[in-house]
């Protein structure tokens, strides 16, 4: 299993809000529609986020991603609030 991490900061608290609205109502529902995705959480601390996704293999992430896993998948509802997000994402193996 891979873990794939990414990183954003919400530009006030209202903006944070709101992001945990979208990537829990909106984005989270669509990933369980991916074939070979196996999980999500959301770490919060104030108004920054750690998202973390848990994926089958590099293929399904890359069901998600495109050709570029490494590219991150920020949409516009989540730029509109964050003043600062990893443009690339870490990828881990899951070891335990």
């Amino acid at each position: 299993m891979i873990a794939r991490l990414w990183r954003g900061v919400a530009g006030s608290a209202a903006g944070a809000d709101a992001y945990q609205r979208h990537v829990t109502g909106s984005v989270f529902p669509e990933l369980k529609k991916i074939r070979g995705h196996k999980g999500a959480q959301v770490l919060r601390r104030q108004q920054e986020f750690l998202v973390v996704t848990l994926w089958e293999s590099m293929d399904a992430i890359r069901q998600f991603a495109g050709a570029d896993p490494e590219q991150a998948v920020v949409e516009p509802e989540a730029r509109a609030v964050l003043t600062e997000y990893d443009q690339r994402v870490r990828h881990y193996e899951v070891v335990q």
